[in-house]
């Protein structure tokens, strides 16, 4: 069951490695969302999260987040390894419901 789980590992926190991601990586974007990826030295892949106040309040911010965690979390193999992803969150996808933000992210990925 570990292959599902989302380890403090995967994780990226750091503002440093924001911007080095943000300068270094390439984009992908779709209607709701901008994903970065860069590669790196790791044997994981990472990912950060980026979900301004223009997407709505902290519950619709939050909301946002959990739905990707989760999809990142359950499709993990769909996203290159060896790599830090950043999805940065644009207007409006607070609104979408998991499936919605699940088919637009598969239509884009793998990249």
């Amino acid at each position: 069951m570990s292959k599902f789980s989302f380890k403090r590992k995967e994780r990226i926190k750091k503002r440093a490695d924001f911007l080095s991601i943000y300068k270094n990586g390439q984009n992908f974007e779709t209607r709701h969302f901008r994903i970065t990826v860069m590669a790196c030295e790791r044997e994981f892949r990472r990912l950060g999260l980026s979900v301004s106040k223009k997407t709505g309040g902290a519950v619709q911010r939050n909301y946002v987040k959990r739905r990707l965690r989760e999809y990142f979390r359950l499709n993990k193999e769909l996203f290159p390894v060896n790599s830090d992803i950043i999805i940065t969150v644009k207007h409006g996808a607070a609104d979408k419901c998991y499936i919605d933000i699940k088919s637009e992210l598969d239509n884009l990925l793998p990249i």
